[in-house]
Formats: structure tokens, C-alpha cells, sequence
């Protein structure tokens, strides 16, 4: 079970380059796996990494800093019985291998015994690897990069109101991976990734305020130009001029796009199957429960094509697929690998992630909640006295109990109207009640790893002056 090389589906120029090729990634897992074996391991499995990165910074129109990092990485996982031991290095020359497995085997053998562990079951591994468009073969020049960065600045400082600039950036980088199985499995894939942001400064002295933009993909062809990031950082940070704040009271809360994803990050992270296998999330007794109205969907999409996060098979080899991990309002999935799902009596749902010093642990892919059908101004329109939260400070989410409260920044909403700029805000409340209340908008997009609308959220407890 081989899937395609990269480098295969790379013009014969781009391959020659060197970094698109994996086969000796490829050729040193294998090794790792089968010395692992002849050292008296019963399974085994060997994954590499590969990160190449190089990205510019500027400021004031100048470059700032201009740093590149490229390297591979090898992790190697074997198991003697019900016990495993993960080593990883990144030098591994003459008998390396063989002194590698060894070592690896030695420590399985006076580990603890863990009824869970072992490779994923040949009948869950991937067969097909769908072509994902995932590379884009053009990697910019350190030259290009500056570039970008200093058109995103420009058009951020051209913005009226700007008083200064926070810098600006621009990156590029490939990161990519090889997995090798003792029970046939091997995988691999790379993934381009480029992206450009600017943060603009308005006002002076202590009535400064700070705002930014930024757009990524892994396709040049699919980033938002660089005055258009510099231009909104710039109106950003203006609409933020003269923050007022409020009394303490209880409103309703519009979270914009830029904000609202990380509601659907506090669900995921509570439906991870580690937190699930250790009863410490809020969500552990509600799969199969009705947690939001009945129009909300929100899905993990690890195929789609040109996806932040996606790949055809995950981190143990077994195949991937699209989850629905809320239908209809109902929490329908755990996030499981295949450690969490034997130790829960399921079977994997394909999302196991893992480094090269560490075995494989739930997490997600390409997250997004569905739209819903009003407009974001609709939304709006019927509250008397709110909040349009545009930015978020802070991680008070408690995961185990469910209970919220994060520092935030906006604008005040007044008649259905957004009218001045707020900030030293806190928003409270409970995960669950406020997923019960929540009403997604038409706006949908997907620009990040997590994606989600215009979310407004009846009653919460806004903390003021």
C-alpha cells in the first residue's frame, strides 16, 4: 500500500530541485522499520518529517529580518508485546540505524504495559490516496517575499489615520512526511504553504491602537494580494481609534469571522478522544445529544482539495474521510486514533496526528461550521444593546467544566447599528448554553485551518466598567 511520491506529480525542473523528492526519507524509514524488526521488535513504524521554511520581516520599508530553516527528521515507534517506546533524531549515518532500533527496543522492553497501543488494523489503512493539490512547486525567492512584504506595509500606511506601522511579512515554507508501517503501509505527502500580514498602528501616545490582517494558503494563486492584507489591517486599526468602555450588563454577542472559529475550536478540543479517554471534557456523556439547533452542521474535511490541514491518510496510515462531527444539532463523533478508540470501544475515526518524538494523538483536519441562512447585517438588526467582538485576548476556557470567559474587543452595537469602538470587555458564560443559542450568518469563507461565519450568541454576561 504505496501512495504516488510527490515528486512524481512535479514538472521534471521542479522535482530536480531536490527539495520535492522523499525517496531517501522514504528509503531510510523502511530501513528503520525493518532493523527495528531484526533487533526483536514485534511492530514497528517509522515516520520523517521534512520542514522547509524561509520567511522576511520589514519594517519602515526596510527589511528587518530574513531567516530560512530547512531540515529532516525521523521518529521510529516500535512494540514488544503491549509495550512501545518513540525515539527520533535527525542524524542518523553508517550503523545509526541499527543502534537507533536497538536502542528503541530496549526501552519497549521495560516500559509499562498498555493494553491500548498497537499499529492500526491492515482492513483501517488507506488504499487510495486522492490527489489533493497540496504543493505549489513555485517557491517564492527570498526577493519575491520582500516584496510582498513591503507592498503590504505600504498600502497599510497609505490608509488614512495610520501612524505607524507594526511590521509586516511574508513566508513560504513545504512540510511534508513519510510513513512506514511493518504491516505493509507506505505513505507520504508534501504540503506548500505561503502567506503575507501586516499590522498597522492608529493614534499616538497612550491612545495608540494596533490591528492587523493576513492571508495564507498553500497555493500562491489562492492568497489575497498583499495591499489588499495591508489595506484592511490599516482600516482596521482606524475603526479602532477612541475605544469607549461599557458598563457590565448582559447582551447579546456577534463574533466575527476572524473570531467566531475558535467557538468551533473550544467544541473540538472537547470532543478530542484523549480528553473523552480521560473523562476530563464537559462533553464526555453528550455523544448522541443535542447540543446546537437543529440547522447546525460542523464538519471535518480532511480531502478537500487545496486544504490548510489536509491529507489522504493520517498519522497510523488509516484512511481519511469527511465527518460530520455535529448533524443537525447533535454531537454525532468522538475524534478518535486508534489508542482512544480501542480504550473507548469504537473504531478509529482517522485522526491521529504525530510527531517524529511522540506517539500518534487525536486531532483534527479542515474544520468548518456550515452557513446559515440570514446576512450578517440580519443578524444585527433586532439588537438593542450589544457587542460586535472583533478580537479576542486570553484562553479562559475551561475544557473540563465548559465554563467561558475571555477579554475581548469590538464594537458597540446600538438599534441594530454598529456605532463606536469598545475595548476591556469580558465576555462570560457556559459552552453549552451558548451553543445552544448560536446563529450562524450567510458569510462563510474558508481562509484558515478552522472556518465558521458571522456567529451571534443570545445572553451572555459582558463584563465592563
Amino acid at each position: 500500500m504505496s501512495s504516488p511520491s510527490a515528486a512524481s506529480k512535479l514538472s521534471p525542473e521542479a522535482a530536480a530541485s531536490g527539495l520535492f523528492d522523499q525517496s531517501a526519507l522514504s528509503a531510510l524509514a523502511q530501513r528503520l522499520v525493518e532493523a527495528a524488526r531484526r533487533a526483536g521488535a514485534d511492530a514497528a513504524d517509522a515516520v520523517a518529517v521534512r520542514g522547509v521554511s524561509q520567511g522576511v520581516e520589514v519594517r519602515d520599508g526596510r527589511v528587518e529580518e530574513s531567516e530560512r530553516s530547512e531540515g529532516d527528521d525521523v521518529g521510529l515507534r516500535v512494540f514488544v508485546g503491549k509495550r512501545q517506546a518513540v525515539v527520533s533524531t535527525n542524524d542518523v549515518n553508517g550503523d545509526g540505524i541499527a543502534r537507533l532500533a536497538e536502542r528503541a527496543v530496549a526501552m519497549a522492553r521495560v516500559a509499562p504495559e498498555d493494553k491500548y497501543v498497537g499499529l492500526a488494523d491492515p482492513a483501517e489503512l488507506a488504499r487510495e490516496f486522492p490527489e489533493l493539490d497540496l504543493l505549489d512547486p513555485d517557491i517564492p525567492s527570498t526577493e519575491v517575499l520582500e516584496r510582498r512584504a513591503k507592498e503590504a506595509e505600504a498600502a497599510g500606511l497609505a490608509v488614512k489615520g495610520v501612524t505607524k506601522s507594526g511590521g509586516a511579512s511574508a513566508s513560504a515554507g513545504i512540510g511534508g512526511m513519510v510513513l512506514v508501517t511493518s504491516t505493509g503501509f507506505h505513505g507520504s505527502y508534501l504540503r506548500s504553504s505561503q502567506g503575507v500580514s501586516m499590522t498597522a498602528i492608529s493614534g499616538e501616545g497612550t491612545g495608540m491602537e494596533r490591528d492587523y490582517d493576513y492571508t495564507s494558503a498553500l497555493h500562491a494563486s489562492d492568497l489575497a494580494s498583499p495591499a489588499s492584507v495591508g489595506r484592511k489591517a490599516g482600516e482596521r486599526a482606524v475603526a479602532r481609534t477612541n475605544p469607549r468602555k461599557v458598563e457590565t450588563c448582559k447582551v447579546p454577542v456577534v463574533y466575527d469571522p476572524r473570531v467566531s472559529n475558535s467557538l468551533v475550536g473550544h467544541l473540538v478540543g472537547a470532543v478530542n478522544g484523549a480528553s473523552i479517554a480521560r473523562k476530563t471534557s464537559f462533553l464526555k456523556d453528550k455523544l448522541g445529544q443535542q447540543l446546537f439547533s437543529d440547522g447546525i452542521r460542523i464538519v471535518d474535511d480532511p480531502l478537500r482539495v487545496r486544504g490548510l490541514r489536509s491529507q489522504a491518510f493520517d498519522a497510523e496510515g488509516v484512511r481519511v474521510r469527511k465527518l460530520a462531527i455535529i448533524d443537525g444539532g447533535v454531537l454525532k463523533s468522538w475524534l478518535l486514533d486508534c489508542a482512544t478508540a480501542r480504550e473507548l470501544g469504537m473504531a478509529t475515526t482517522g485522526h491521529a496526528h504525530r510527531g517524529v518524538s511522540s506517539s500518534p494523538s487525536p486531532g483534527a483536519y479542515n474544520l468548518h461550521m456550515e452557513a446559515g441562512s440570514a446576512a450578517p447585517k440580519d443578524l444585527i438588526a433586532d439588537i438593542k444593546q450589544g457587542i460586535y467582538v472583533t478580537d479576542l485576548i486570553g484562553s479562559g476556557v475551561n475544557g473540563v467544566t465548559g465554563d467561558y470567559s475571555r477579554g475581548a474587543s469590538g464594537f458597540w452595537i446600538e438599534n441594530g447599528e454598529i456605532t463606536y469602538p469598545v475595548s476591556e470587555v469580558t465576555i462570560a458564560g457556559h459552552l453549552l448554553d451558548m451553543f445552544k443559542s448560536l446563529t450562524p450568518a450567510n458569510d462563510l469563507e474558508f481562509r484558515y485551518g478552522i472556518n465558521a461565519p458571522t456567529l451571534r450568541i443570545e445572553g451572555l454576561t459582558l463584563g465592563g466598567r
